[in-house]
């Protein structure tokens, strides 16, 4: 199994998770994270340090954000998608979509 990042992240991008990390497994995009399946080790150490609640093991994804299971696992290895392993500021307007719903539109790769 693994962690997922859900839609919540979208727009957002709070980097919180990444310092916690043990195993360097996300990536970042424009305006999203994402976990590349193959490094994370489920470890669970990012799920309470995301602002959004956009962490979840993936047995525990709610079921219309199952699709982000194959979108983290193909954004992974996407072109200029990197690993990201030191904190950032979140982007400029994150406080603004936090509580948004339905931003897989949103959603730059």
């Amino acid at each position: 199994m693994t962690h997922v990042v859900s839609e919540a992240c979208i727009r957002c991008k709070y980097t919180d998770c990444v310092d916690v990390c043990p195993v360097d497994c996300f990536r970042e995009g424009p305006n999203m994270l994402v976990i590349d399946p193959d490094e994370c080790i489920d470890c669970a150490v990012c799920i309470p340090e995301c602002p959004v609640n956009a962490i979840y093991a993936e047995e525990d994804l709610p079921s219309n954000q199952l699709a982000f299971i194959k979108l983290n696992a193909e954004l992974a290895v996407a072109d200029g998608w990197k690993s990201i392993t030191k904190r950032k500021p979140a982007l400029p307007d994150a406080d603004e979509w936090k509580d948004k719903t339905d931003k897989i539109g949103e959603l730059v790769r």
